[in-house]
């Protein structure tokens, strides 16, 4: 994926990208040197409207989402098939680091996550890269659900696990001004 097409997607440019894939239809599928996805950039990023913009494109070229797209897209049926055809994928990492389990936490769904922890997902895993974090982190930092947060705990999320920075899944609520907090922690 060239730098030019990542930072559309990371800007927000939706009518740059929609042109861009227009003009090039295999960018829809471009992964980065880390393996990931521009669908995975658009999540990263916030880019909702580009976000369900590659999905579409993705189903037009029946492209099949990887585990860790399923996970972070809350598709659960995809997510369900790969995890068929392949279990370790419960517990892989993806090329940045991150498990789909914290995908599912962070950006999916709370059946993704419970449908993950049934087949294998660690509730403990750490990620992979600088915040060595674990999916309650994710959750807690970035998903909007508290529903997945319970499933979690239920599931034997440490409240107290410590990331990089010594922060614990509490100062990641508060760090992102979650209101919900005291109901789920």
């Amino acid at each position: 994926m060239s730098q030019a097409f990542l930072k559309l997607i990371q800007t927000g440019a939706t009518a740059e990208v929609a042109d861009a894939v227009q003009d090039d239809p295999a960018l829809a599928q471009a992964r980065d040197p880390q393996g990931v996805s521009a669908l995975m950039w658009a999540i990263y990023s916030g880019q909702g409207m580009i976000r369900d913009f590659l999905l579409l494109q993705l189903a037009a070229q029946a492209a099949d989402l990887d585990a860790f797209e399923a996970a972070a897209t809350g598709n659960t049926a995809r997510l369900s098939t790969i995890l068929d055809d392949d279990a370790a994928s419960a517990q892989a990492l993806a090329g940045d680091g991150w498990t789909a389990l914290h995908l599912a936490a962070a950006f999916g769904t709370p059946t993704a996550v419970a449908l993950l922890l049934t087949r294998g997902a660690r509730v403990d895993a750490v990620s992979e890269n600088p915040q060595r974090n674990q999916a309650l982190h994710a959750a807690l930092a970035l998903g909007r659900d508290p529903d997945t947060v319970r499933i979690l705990l239920a599931n034997g999320a440490d409240a107290n696990a410590m990331q990089a920075g010594g922060f614990t899944p509490l100062f990641s609520a508060a760090a992102a001004n979650r209101r919900d907090r005291k109901s789920v922690v």
